[in-house]
C-alpha cells in the first residue's frame, strides 16, 4: 500500500526571528501520524508572497498533503489570504457562513463591528470553508494537481479544532491510510553508541518496513520503533514482536516502554504504591517540583517542595546543620542527605528527592567543578546517594539535574 505523505507549512515572521515558538506543527505531525499519513517535510516561511508560493509549489510536488498554518487575521501583514487566492485562481468573496461566525462573535464579545472584522468573511472562491468555531479566521480547502492544501488559523487552540472537527475526518474520507505506528522505549545509562553497539544484530534483523531512531535527550536514550503496514493488526503484530525482542536486550537499563514524560512516569509508580512525594531543591530552584506539578493529577502523590537555595534555608526550613555545611559544604553527600531527612519531616511525604549543586558557570573549584551535584531519594528508612558530573551550560545542568533525580528515584521505587 503506498504511502501518503503530508508536508507542514508554517508562515509568520515571528517564527522566522525566534519571537513564537512553533508548537503547532508538533500537534499537527502527531496528528496525522495516528492517521497513517507520513509528514515528510516542515517547512517555515515569513509573511512573503515569493517566499509562500515557493513553499506550496515545492511541497505539492512531492506531498500529497499540504497543511498550512498562519497569516490570516485582519491586519496589513496577514498575507497568506491573497496569496493563495493568487495561487489556486480565481477572486475573493464574502462568505456567508463566515460572515455570521464573525458576526456572532463581535456580538458575543460586546465589541464594535470595524471594517476589519468584516474581511475576514472575505475567502478566495476556489475554497471550500471550514467554519472555524473558536476564532473569526475561516480555514481553506483547496484542490489541485491531485494534491489537498488545507490553511487554516496560526491559533493553537482554533487550528486545534479544525484538525480535529474537519480536516482528519475528511483525510480519512478521502484516502485508504496504511497503519503507521510509533513505539519508544526510553533508556538511562549508557550512551548512544554503546546501545547501538549492543542491538547491532537486532536492527540488522528488522524488516524493511521497520525503522528504529536513536533519539538521546537529557541523559536519557529514547528508541523509537517505527513501522508502516496495509493494516492495523499486522502492524501491531509486526510492533509488539520486535519491541518485546528490543526490551529484553535492554532490560538492565530500561526506564520505560512508553514516551512519556519522567513526571508522568514518576507519578505512575508513586500512585501505584500509595505513596506521596516531596522534593528539596537547592540548585534546580524548584524546577523538580515544577515538572511533576506539570502532571495531571499530581496533587494525588505530591506534597510539596522546599527550594533552600540559600545555606540560611537549608538550616532554618530543613534543619540541615551548621557543622555539616561548615565542614562539607553546601555541595555534598553529607548536606543532600541532611536535607532529604528535613523535607521528609517538613513536608509529610514517603519518599522525596534533594539535589544541591554547581550549575555554573561561576561557582565551581578543583574539588568540585561546575557541573557536580550531589542527589539523595529514597524514604525514611532508606536512603540512597549518588554524585553527578555534568559538563555542559547553567540552563542544561539544571535540566540533567533534575532528569536525573527523577530518574534515580524511579530506580530506588522499582527496587
Amino acid at each position: 500500500m503506498e504511502k501518503i505523505f503530508a508536508s507542514l507549512i508554517t508562515i509568520g515572521d515571528e517564527l522566522l526571528i525566534g519571537q513564537t515558538i512553533d508548537t503547532n506543527s508538533a500537534w499537527m505531525a502527531q496528528q496525522l501520524n495516528d492517521a497513517g499519513i507520513w509528514v515528510q517535510r516542515r517547512v517555515a516561511v515569513g509573511d512573503d508572497r515569493q517566499a509562500i508560493i515557493r513553499a506550496l509549489e515545492e511541497e505539492g510536488a512531492d506531498s500529497h498533503i499540504i497543511l498550512i498554518t498562519g497569516g490570516l487575521g485582519p491586519t496589513a501583514d496577514d498575507i497568506t489570504k491573497p496569496v493563495l487566492c493568487e495561487y489556486f485562481g480565481g477572486k475573493m468573496v464574502q462568505n456567508a457562513g463566515a460572515l455570521q461566525n464573525v458576526m456572532d462573535i463581535v456580538q458575543t464579545r460586546g465589541l464594535p463591528m470595524l471594517e476589519r472584522n468584516l474581511e475576514q468573511a472575505m475567502v478566495p472562491d476556489a475554497a471550500t470553508i471550514i467554519q472555524n468555531k473558536r476564532g473569526t479566521a475561516p480555514g481553506m480547502w483547496f484542490e489541485k494537481n491531485g494534491r489537498i492544501y488545507v490553511s487554516m488559523p496560526g491559533v493553537p487552540h482554533e487550528m486545534k479544532g479544525m484538525m480535529e472537527g474537519y480536516v482528519i475526518p475528511h483525510l480519512r474520507q478521502r484516502f485508504t491510510m496504511p497503519a503507521l505506528l510509533h513505539h519508544t522505549l526510553i533508556t538511562s545509562g549508557q550512551g548512544e553508541s554503546s546501545v547501538a553497539e549492543r542491538i547491532k544484530d537486532f536492527e540488522a534483523a528488522l524488516p524493511a518496513h521497520m525503522k528504529l531512531a536513536y533519539l538521546p535527550s537529557y541523559g536519557l536514550l529514547k528508541l523509537r520503533l517505527t513501522t508502516f503496514a496495509p493494516d492495523q493488526a499486522a502492524a501491531e503484530a509486526d510492533m509488539n514482536k520486535a519491541f518485546s525482542e528490543l526490551g529484553t536486550l535492554l532490560a538492565d537499563i530500561r526506564v520505560a516502554d512508553r514516551d512519556e514524560p519522567m513526571g508522568v512516569i514518576l507519578g505512575s509508580l508513586l500512585k501505584t504504591r500509595g505513596l506521596r512525594l516531596g522534593t528539596a531543591e537547592s540548585c534546580t530552584g524548584g524546577k523538580i517540583a515544577s515538572m511533576v506539578t506539570a502532571v495531571p493529577g499530581s496533587s494525588a502523590w505530591f506534597n510539596g517542595s522546599v527550594v533552600s537555595y540559600a545555606n540560611e534555608t537549608k538550616m532554618n526550613v530543613l534543619g540541615v546543620r551548621a557543622a555539616t555545611l561548615e565542614q562539607y559544604g553546601a555541595v555534598s553527600e553529607e548536606t543532600v542527605k541532611e536535607m532529604a531527612a528535613g523535607a521528609l519531616e517538613v513536608l509529610r511525604a514517603d519518599c522525596v528527592i534533594a539535589v544541591s549543586g554547581i550549575m555554573g558557570p561561576d561557582g565551581g573549584s578543583p574539588e568540585k567543578p561546575v557541573g557536580t551535584v550531589w542527589i539523595a531519594v529514597g524514604g525514611k528508612n532508606s536512603l540512597r546517594t549518588r554524585r553527578y558530573h555534568f559538563r555542559y551550560d547553567r540552563e542544561r545542568n539544571t535540566d540533567m539535574t533534575c532528569i536525573a533525580a527523577m530518574n534515580e528515584l524511579r530506580k530506588w521505587l522499582e527496587n
